[in-house]
């Protein structure tokens, strides 16, 4: 199906179960070059036509089986006028919400603080959430989750990600104000975050990094956040991967240890996603490869994880798939439809099963 619109192509459902009668949202989202979806508030669905060998007819007032048994005076043989008939019908397939565009949009305009934004023009791109309902195919809790699993954050009522120099700046404040405090990573007190930093950033912008890489919680009527120190060692990762081709590995796992905060531990597993490392070189190194930034299309990401290696283990390739996974598929599942496996060196390895150009 080609292009639609929300607005032509949003209609509503009433149906009644156990009596009460229940209201449905539904709506057709799709660009011009993408194929059409149905969402509901929370789920989405693949649109596709079948047939049928039985014919559909539309009958004004018809009554089903159920409400005709309901309403024995009503069981009488009438005359009506068909107003209609099919031999297809839509057929729904839940499928994965279509989110890579939600990222790809906000970060056309990312938030770099306060006094760049005074420095922007007014035209550019922002995004409120009926946009965003407008131009991403998927429902609306999904959009919501994924909004939080990018750590976006609204911001005069437009969602907004921040720039990455920008985000490290606020989360290196924190960090700072958490060693000069002596404070235990586990329970940073917001009221004094807020007032130590209040001058040097924006509350919010305060606020919402100890969301973004924290967990909050309550004790004794004070707000506290439990930082997460995975979030915290994949960040500093990234932040020193971004502008280098390759690092080597060693040097890598010095560095990134000197760089985070005094008491917290790196480790490889918590670059899961994010970085990818060669062992077969000479000597082993490192390099950024998120998984963010892959295709969403399932055949794709397969072809452009073979460019990048050509044979893979399961634990190097699951981080870059598991996403892909439909509900109660398996990683295995994928990688038997999508790559051939072979042994090297007594390690099951898998390469794709097409030429890559």
């Amino acid at each position: 199906m080609s292009s639609v619109n929300k607005d032509e192509y949003s209609f509503a459902i009433f149906a009644f179960k156990n009596k009460n009668l229940v209201f449905f949202s539904l709506v057709i989202r799709g660009d011009k070059d993408e194929q059409a979806v149905l969402c509901s508030k929370d789920k989405t669905y693949d649109m596709k036509i079948a047939d049928t060998s039985n014919m559909l007819l539309f009958i004004p007032g018809c009554k089903t089986p159920e409400q005709l048994l309901a309403d024995q005076a009503s069981c009488n043989v009438i005359h009506t006028q068909i107003a209609g008939f099919s031999n297809n019908y839509w057929e729904l397939r839940k499928c994965r919400p279509k989110l890579k565009k939600l990222k790809k949009l906000l970060m056309e305009n990312p938030y770099e603080g306060p006094d760049s934004e005074r420095e922007k023009a007014l035209t550019d791109s922002k995004y409120t959430m009926e946009d965003l309902l407008d131009r991403i195919q998927a429902s609306e809790e999904e959009i919501l989750h994924q909004l939080q699993v990018i750590n976006a954050c609204k911001i005069e009522g437009y969602w907004r990600v921040l720039e990455f120099d920008y985000e490290m700046k606020l989360l290196n404040h924190v960090t700072q104000l958490i060693d000069s405090e002596s404070w235990s990573f586990s329970k940073v007190p917001l009221s004094i975050c807020l007032q130590e930093l209040g001058s040097l950033e924006p509350k919010e912008m305060i606020q919402h990094i100890l969301l973004s890489y924290g967990m909050k919680y309550t004790d004794e009527d004070e707000v506290y956040f439990e930082m997460n120190a995975d979030k915290i060692c994949s960040a500093t990762a990234q932040m020193l991967l971004q502008n280098a081709v390759k690092f080597n590995l060693s040097e890598f796992q010095e560095v990134w240890q000197q760089s985070v905060p005094e008491g917290l531990t790196t480790r490889l597993d918590q670059l899961k996603g994010l970085a990818l490392l060669d062992r077969n070189s000479r000597p082993e190194t490192i390099f950024l490869l998120k998984v963010e930034d892959l295709p969403e299309d399932n055949q794709e990401r397969f072809n452009r994880l073979f460019t990048v290696r050509e044979k893979w283990t399961e634990a190097d390739i699951t981080p870059y798939i598991q996403d892909l996974c439909a509900e109660k598929q398996t990683v295995g599942a994928l990688l038997t439809k999508y790559a051939r496996s072979s042994m090297q060196n007594g390690v099951k390895v898998y390469n794709s099963r097409r030429p890559i150009s």
